[in-house]
């Protein structure tokens, strides 16, 4: 017992010293002086309460067996000095009692923060496998969509050379026009004399026509082409019988390309759609049609411009050489260009015309460069959308071609908005003569020149419009017409002539249209009253 303690009281020492400061817990101790064998030169000194005890360990101290002599005794040993113990405070009773107290840490194991580290660590790992799940599907679907991007690719590509992307409104329009030659043959057989055998022949054509282009449209609407070829075919095979049906009859022919050797516009044909516009269905305003050049009327080449979404900025154009080109969309130049307001385009003689941005300014822009040739004010030309036209906004200066060349169409303030005619030189862009009409422009929802003669559209519904007034610059003089014209969509925002087409170039809210138009076969005076 006696080693036992003497053992015991220089760990606490050394406990107390490691600790420090440590407030945790106090461990108080009672130790007979008795039980101890000090030095001759031990002292202990009471200072009260506590005292701090100096303790010197005897040399020849045994301590237990399996237990080495602490540190702190090896180096007091070897100093043979006595050594002061920090932490320690004690103090002797009136039995000789020692009372010892030691600071000691909490060694109070911490379960509850350890039991939550767990259920953190097992919410982390949880969230990261689901995590890593989700990671793992992405991956498979990027792999997915990337082969599917890569079919698609090549289905775009051998589209765009080998054929045509048609609307479920191309089937509609092929629908309409083999109705309308079933009506057509239905009244040929009613009137033909004599054998019927061709006349039921194209009968039979026509009704697997129909049945071919269900079909298609159900399974392949890539083959719309071929289909309208087997129409036009259809169509001249009509056109023969009923040539045929009367023979002693006169016939009718059409004006020349590029003649005005009529009486004016009578009627016009059912709109046939080309397709949407490059640029995609937001883009709802623009102009289109083809070159017209009076040294190669046949050689024009193709124009799509649509403005951008703001319906004003004209920034970007496409050329095309041919029609087949255009559905294909192949082009030969796509050029930008950032100056251009409205959707008044024009293209004559390998120019294109264009009101200039935020002015009364007209240009005159180089095809072959697209660089601008001239830019002239237009004398007291409104513009701004102070008299554009009714729906379509930026359009106070609006250019035409015909057979008699290049024309604008605008207003002023002098003329209180109503329409004013100018014939300009396409050279200079100087203007050579100036008609004044009685027709408000912001009440005319597009307009255009045939043969020097001014036709003005209003809309009716949003799927007819009506060409209801002219102005003929010839003789000076106006009236009004009724000859329906079908649309598309609900706003018409530009329309260009083409005097060797002898076609309407229509931009119907991003749909690319085109019409023909019907002439009296001779000069009447009676055909505009």
């Amino acid at each position: 017992m006696r080693w036992g303690l003497a053992f015991l009281l220089p760990h606490l020492f050394v406990l107390s010293s490691a600790v420090g400061g440590l407030e945790n817990r106090r461990l108080r101790t009672s130790v007979s002086t008795e039980a101890l064998t000090v030095a001759p030169t031990s002292v202990l000194t009471e200072l009260g309460d506590p005292v701090t005890a100096s303790w010197v360990a005897p040399a020849a101290t045994a301590w237990p067996k399996g237990h080495a002599a602490p540190q702190f005794y090896e180096k007091s040993r070897q100093a043979d000095a006595p050594q002061s113990f920090s932490n320690f405070t004690g103090s002797v009773d009136e039995r000789g009692t020692c009372q010892c107290s030691v600071s000691l840490p909490d060694t109070t194991f911490p379960a509850n923060r350890v039991e939550h580290l767990e259920y953190i660590a097992h919410s982390l790992s949880v969230k990261f496998e689901k995590e890593l799940s989700k990671v793992k599907k992405y991956v498979q679907l990027i792999s997915v969509y990337e082969k599917k991007l890569v079919n698609l690719t090549v289905r775009v590509e051998i589209m765009e050379k080998d054929s045509i992307s048609y609307t479920k409104l191309d089937f509609e329009l092929i629908k309409i026009e083999v109705s309308e030659m079933k009506k057509l043959i239905i009244r040929l057989k009613e009137n033909f004399v004599g054998s019927t055998e061709i006349v039921d022949q194209l009968e039979e054509e026509i009704r697997n026509m129909s049945l071919l282009v269900e079909d298609l449209e159900t399974l392949d609407k890539n083959n719309v082409l071929a289909i309208r070829r087997e129409i036009e075919a259809l169509k001249i095979k009509l056109k023969e019988c009923e040539t045929s049906k009367e023979e002693n009859s006169p016939i009718i022919l059409p004006p020349a390309p590029g003649s005005c050797s009529h009486g004016g516009v009578v009627n016009i044909s059912k709109p046939s759609v080309v397709q949407l516009n490059w640029r995609g269905f937001s883009y709802l305003y623009g102009a289109w049609g083809r070159d017209y050049s009076p040294q190669n009327p046949k050689e024009g080449q193709y124009w799509v411009a649509p403005l951008e979404t703001d319906g004003r900025t004209l920034q970007y154009y496409r050329l095309h050489n041919t029609l087949n080109d255009l559905l294909l969309y192949s082009y030969t130049r796509s050029p930008q260009i950032r100056y251009g307001q409205g959707s008044g385009t024009a293209v004559y003689n390998n120019n294109m015309y264009v009101n200039w941005y935020n002015t009364g300014n007209i240009a005159k822009i180089n095809l072959n460069t697209n660089v601008v040739a001239v830019t002239r004010a237009l004398p007291n030309a409104a513009y701004n959308n102070r008299f554009s036209y009714a729906n379509v906004a930026w359009q106070d200066i609006d250019f035409a071609v015909d057979e008699h060349g290049l024309w604008v169409i605008y207003a002023t303030e002098a003329s209180t908005g109503n329409i004013v005619i100018s014939k300009l030189n396409d050279t200079t862009l100087e203007v050579l003569n100036t008609w004044f009409t009685k027709q408000y422009k912001p009440s005319v929802s597009n307009a255009f020149m045939v043969c020097g003669v001014l036709y003005a559209t209003r809309t009716l519904n949003t799927r007819t419009e009506e060409i209801f007034y002219y102005y003929d610059t010839n003789t000076g003089r106006e009236g009004h017409l009724s000859i329906t014209m079908n649309k598309m969509k609900e706003r018409v925002q530009s329309i260009n002539y083409h005097p060797f087409d002898q076609k309407l170039y229509v931009y119907n809210d991003g749909y690319l249209l085109n019409y023909n138009l019907i002439f009296l076969p001779q000069p009447q005076e009676t055909a505009r009253h």
